[in-house]
C-alpha cells in the first residue's frame, strides 16, 4: 500500500508514517510538505491512501481537497486538522473527504480510520459524529457564519486573526480587491460592521484560539 503524507512539519510526517508502518506491515510512504507538492506527487506516482494536513501554508486546504477530488475522484483523503472538529469537519467531507481526524487523536485514530476507508467506508470520531447527528435535532436557527462559502469562511478566520489583506491575497494567490469584495460579501452576509465585531463574533464562537 501507498501512502502519500502531506504536512508542512517534518517531525509530524514521520510520526504518521510511524503510526501508519505499525498497522499496515510493508506500507510504502511519500511526504510532501505543501499543496503543490501533493498535486506533483499525484500526476506522477500512484497513491493508495492521502493523508492531508488541512493546514499548510500556501494554497488553501480545501482548495487542495477539491482539486485532489476534481482530479483522482476514488483516491481516499484523510484530512488532518488542529481546527476544531465542528468547524471544518463537515465542509472537508462535503468536498470530499473520506476521514476527519484532529492531530491530537491521530495516534489513536488514524490506523482505525485508514481501515475504515480502505474497505469503503468513511470515518468520523465518535465524538464529532455525536455532534452531527445532534443537528438533526436542533431547531434554533444555524449560526451565521455557516451562511459563508468555503472560500468565505477561510477569509473570514484570517482577518479575525489579525492576517492583514495583502499577506491573504498572498496566500489565496488573489488579488488585494478580490480579498475585499470576500471582505465586504462576509460581513454582509454576518451582518457586521467592523474587523472587531467579526473578531468577537469569533471568539465567541470558538471559531479562532
Amino acid at each position: 500500500m501507498q501512502f502519500l503524507i502531506a504536512d508542512d512539519h517534518p517531525v509530524v510526517r514521520r510520526g504518521l508514517r510511524e503510526i501508519l508502518s505499525d498497522a499496515f506491515s510493508g506500507a510504502r510512504f511519500a511526504e510532501a510538505a505543501n499543496g503543490d507538492g501533493v498535486l506533483h506527487h499525484l500526476a506522477n506516482s500512484a497513491t493508495d491512501v492521502l493523508v492531508l494536513d488541512i493546514n499548510m501554508p500556501g494554497r488553501s486546504g480545501l482548495d487542495v481537497l477539491r482539486d485532489v477530488k476534481r482530479t483522482y475522484p476514488r483516491l481516499p483523503v484523510i484530512v488532518l486538522s488542529v481546527q476544531p472538529e465542528e468547524q471544518y469537519a463537515v465542509r472537508c467531507l462535503r468536498a470530499g473527504a473520506a476521514a476527519y481526524i484532529n492531530k491530537d487523536s491521530a495516534p489513536e485514530e488514524l490506523a482505525k480510520a485508514t481501515k475504515k476507508i480502505i474497505e469503503g467506508g468513511r470515518y468520523v470520531s465518535p465524538d464529532l459524529a455525536e455532534r452531527l447527528l445532534s443537528r438533526f435535532d436542533e431547531t434554533a436557527d444555524k449560526p451565521l457564519h455557516e451562511s459563508l462559502s468555503d472560500r468565505e469562511y477561510e477569509v473570514m478566520r484570517m482577518i479575525v486573526s489579525g492576517v492583514p489583506l495583502t499577506e491573504i491575497a498572498m496566500r489565496l494567490h488573489v488579488s488585494v480587491k478580490t480579498v475585499s469584495s470576500y471582505r465586504a460579501r462576509i460581513t454582509e452576509k454576518m451582518q457586521m460592521k467592523s474587523n472587531a465585531e467579526l473578531t468577537r463574533y469569533a471568539l465567541d464562537n470558538k471559531l479562532i484560539d
